[in-house]
């Protein structure tokens, strides 16, 4: 595998990074999150306009029609910063999923209004009961004489109370659990009898609880197969693994720096403390447990896009593992070093382990994941 960015993804990493290193700094950050809407629409066209909301997006729908690989470069740089705007759950789940399962009508109309900012999507696919299985689908999808009648409930929506689209998933056909019979459908906000309840997650990020009591939906919002839905379900979910991957990978590398500058700087009988041998130590397995992660990311990059389900589960899995193993131990030592200080909203140490221990639970965390790992077939 040549591990060498080529230009345009030289270009992209100094762009987000340098976008981050100045205009998303902790405390820019802070007032975001303090906003009514908790997240910058600002930024986000700031976003548009660099190009990097279309950079899986067509060029025929106004993107720069890159990678996956191109896009975690993006991500990686996002995890420094902590943006808290709907990136994952707008580019990567909903962009994604138009893409890869919409008609040339619905991507013409979509793709290019999320690549230029106008357009925020979700993906409402998990259930109150679901857990982590993908095919534990409870809201159903009734045909009739105008389309299609939607009834359920929608858990943990990420982006879910900004989204001017929820591609939302239903059954339409087969038992609760069963992989066939599952559809999608994308919904306008405002639908009578669609319900959105939004809120802060612990690291700060929006997420939202969604309710369909008798939403109707014309037959050109299905999205894709009627009754084939699941394939893209299930990449759909490993593309959005992939990312948090690359996006923790960014997160513990900074967290490993600021923990890094502390013991440089923090001073104990007259010394910095970094220059205790023990405290070396513990930081050396940081970097270690980073360049680990690093690793696997990579891996689970390389493989988002691939056809092979069994070979793209087992590739994801490992490397979902392999962040959450890494994250624990990088946040809990980051949070050590630092004492006190490491816990307090002031500062960033703790919120960085915020978002790396909520990457880890979601979409399944490292228990999960292993036991897919063990059992895919």
């Amino acid at each position: 595998m040549d591990f060498s960015l080529s230009d345009t993804q030289q270009m992209l990493r100094d762009t987000a990074a340098r976008l981050i290193r100045e205009r998303y700094g902790f405390e820019e950050r802070a007032k975001i999150l303090a906003s009514e809407e908790g997240f910058s629409r600002k930024m986000w066209a700031t976003f548009a306009e660099l190009g990097l909301l279309g950079v899986e997006i067509p060029e025929e729908h106004g993107g720069i029609g890159g990678t996956f690989q191109d896009l975690a470069i993006v991500l990686e740089a996002f995890g420094r910063g902590m943006v808290v705007e709907p990136f994952i759950p707008t580019v990567v789940l909903g962009a994604g999923l138009i893409r890869a399962a919409g008609s040339e009508a619905q991507k013409s109309e979509l793709l290019p209004r999320v690549a230029e900012g106008g357009m925020f999507l979700a993906f409402a696919h998990g259930e109150p009961k679901s857990r982590y299985s993908l095919t534990h689908v409870e809201t159903t999808a009734k045909r009739d004489a105008n389309g299609y009648r939607l009834d359920g409930a929608k858990a943990v929506v990420l982006g879910g109370d900004c989204a001017d689209r929820l591609i939302v998933s239903a059954r339409t056909a087969g038992k609760t659990s069963d992989r066939e019979g599952l559809s999608l459908f994308v919904v306008e906000r405002g639908a009578p009898g669609l319900k959105i309840r939004g809120y802060p997650t612990v690291d700060g990020t929006r997420a939202a609880e969604v309710t369909l009591e008798g939403v109707r939906v014309p037959s050109s919002a299905l999205l894709g197969p009627e009754g084939g839905a699941f394939p893209f379900i299930q990449q759909t979910i490993d593309r959005g693994i992939a990312a948090l991957c690359s996006e923790a990978v960014g997160n513990m590398q900074a967290l490993n720096e600021v923990t890094l500058d502390y013991l440089k700087t923090r001073t104990q009988f007259g010394v910095p403390i970094g220059s205790f041998q023990v405290l070396q130590h513990h930081m050396v397995d940081m970097y270690i447990a980073h360049e680990q992660a690093k690793s696997m990311a990579i891996l689970a990059a390389d493989r988002a896009d691939s056809t092979d389900a069994q070979a793209r589960t087992k590739a994801i899995s490992a490397a979902k593992v392999q962040i959450g193993r890494s994250g624990r131990f990088i946040g809990q030592w980051a949070i050590q070093l630092h004492g006190g200080i490491g816990t307090t909203m002031e500062y960033n140490a703790g919120h960085y382990f915020k978002r790396l221990t909520t990457i880890d639970r979601t979409f399944g965390d490292a228990d999960f994941h292993l036991t897919r790992f063990a059992t895919a077939t």
